[in-house]
Order: C-alpha cells, then structure tokens, then sequence
C-alpha cells in the first residue's frame, strides 16, 4: 500500500505539468502567430514538437546516464518505439486540435481518454471492469468536461482531432502498463522520447523544411521559447519519466482517473492568469465529481485486496 500511495502522489504532479502544457501550447502557438504570420499553423504545430522532444531527449540523456544503457538493448527499443508512435501520434493531434478549439475544450476532450482506457483493456480482456470502476470512470470524465461549465461543442476538425489525441493517449496508458513491467522504466523513456523526436524530425523536414529560417528566429522570441522549454523540460521529460517510473505500481483504471484531473490543474492555471474570467459554481461541482471519481475507484480496489481478489492489470 505504500508503494501505491507512492505512486500516486507522483502521477498527481505528472497531471499537475500536464495541466499546464495546455497554457504553454496556446501561449506559444499565439507568439508563433504574432512573430511568423504567414507561416501556417500546422507547420508551428510540428515544429514545436519537434523541438519539444529533441530538447526533452538531449537533457535526459545528458543528466541521466542510466538512460543511455538501454541504447544498447533491442527489447527497450521495441518497447520504446510502440510507445513513442502512440505518444507521437497523441501530442501531434492534440496540438493541431488547439489551433481548431479552445484549452478548455481541448482538456474536456483529451480528459476522454479516462473512458477509452478502460475500453481498450476491457476489448483486450486484460482489464477487469467493476460495478465501482464503472462509476468512478463516469464521474470523472463528467467532473473533466463540466469543470468549466456545459460544454458548448460543435463537432469539427479540431474536436475530432482532439477525440483522437484522447483515443492514443488512452492506449498509451494501457501500453506503459505493459512495457514498464518489462523493461527499466528509465532506459524505455530514453528510446521513447528519441522515437517522438525522431518521428517529429522526418516529419518536419518533409512538411515544412523551408520554413527553417523563419522558425531558427522564432526560437529567439521568448514568448515562444519559454512555454517550449517548459513543454519540453516538465510536460515531456520529467512527466513522461515519472509515469514510466511509477504508473506500473498502480492499475490502467486508476492511473486514468487520476490523469482526468489534469483539466482541473488546466482551470486553475488559467484562472490564475485571469484567462477564464468569472468563477461559476461549474469549478467546484467539476472539481467534486473527479476527486469522487477517484475515491470511489480506490474503494474498489482496497475491497477487492481486503477479499483476496488480486487487481487486475496488463500483462
């Protein structure tokens, strides 16, 4: 039990930087905006992760020597690859999602990847499902998307994008699950976040390479380069380190409904820059059904080890 409430502090602060990208992304898609007006936005978008992951990949395997050992290891490879397509994958949509919709629309819809991580175990029967875990996943999707009041969608490219940034990131969860329980979690965040960054580069070079001196300037302004370094430094590699350090001590489920908080951390953030204007009785009401959410899914699994029962998870 102490290693799980261990590890549940530690995603806690993962959902904590993951709440702030939302403002990093939008404050740098704004001054890519403002410095580079006619370069397209899908262009910026690759760019920035681009530079995201090949910033997060030169400090980690700099300040982390025990990163670099699993180089040398084709089982981290291969378990490093699967999960840098679908990490690659999740923030590319995510981001070209935001150039379509708002931060607050965009965390009510990446929060759905809370429901398609128990639908993906359930469909590949590795994930047991209960009564209770059913609840708990319900009210923290709903906590998630009405912490900012009714959701006013209409469904375009943006929305879609974002629902499929959510269906990756669902599957990334169920994925680490597996991985991390068989290779070291440090060495496999190393060939991850090399695999983003190399995905991001072929990317960028067909796509967009003739923007490269724009972008060399843009990485001059500091109301790009700051939210960048923060995306790449917190969001990418100490976030991304401490889940696969971590997410392996507790079930897919629960390390769900503890990342749906990470709209709430989002809210709070732009409140606090006076980005959302006035507070309504929606922040509490959403911020109560989450942390509800949340017990009742621990509930669950402390009554499932009080009867003997082992929790379920990938393997």
């Amino acid at each position: 039990m102490k290693a799980i409430r261990k590890a549940t502090l530690a995603l806690l602060g993962v959902t904590v930087l993951w709440g702030g990208t939302f403002i990093w992304m939008q404050q740098s898609l704004n001054a890519a905006a403002a410095a580079l007006p006619n370069i397209p936005e899908d262009d910026v978008v690759v760019f920035f992760v681009m530079m995201r992951f090949i910033l997060a990949a030169i400090v980690l395997v700099a300040i982390i020597p025990r990163a670099r050992a699993g180089f040398a290891k084709s089982e981290v490879w291969k378990g490093g690859a699967w999960l840098g397509l679908i990490v690659w994958g999740g923030f590319l949509l995510q981001m070209l999602g935001l150039t379509e919709v708002t931060p607050a629309v965009s965390a009510f819809l990446t929060s759905l990847y809370v429901v398609f991580t128990a639908l993906i175990g359930v469909a590949l029967g590795r994930q047991k499902l209960t009564g209770f875990a059913i609840l708990g996943v319900l009210l923290a999707t709903f906590g998630a998307g009405w912490i900012s009041g009714p959701p006013q969608l209409n469904f375009g490219v943006g929305e879609w994008l974002t629902v499929g940034c959510a269906f990756l990131f669902g599957a990334h969860i169920i994925v680490t699950d597996r991985v991390t329980k068989i290779v070291d979690p440090i060495e496999v965040t190393a060939t991850m976040i090399v695999t983003v960054a190399a995905l991001s580069t072929m990317v960028y070079l067909v796509v967009a390479f003739d923007t490269i001196s724009d972008f060399i300037r843009l990485m001059g302004n500091l109301d790009f380069l700051v939210p960048l370094l923060c995306c790449a430094i917190l969001g990418s590699l100490v976030a991304l380190l401490v889940l696969n350090m971590y997410q392996k001590e507790v079930t897919p489920v629960r390390a769900a409904i503890l990342y749906a908080l990470e709209p709430v951390w989002a809210m709070l953030g732009s409140l606090l820059l006076g980005l959302e204007g006035d507070v309504t009785f929606w922040l509490p009401l959403g911020a109560a059904a989450l942390l509800i959410g949340n017990l009742v899914v621990e509930y669950d699994q402390i009554s499932e080890q009080k009867e003997g029962s082992p929790v379920t998870a990938v393997e």
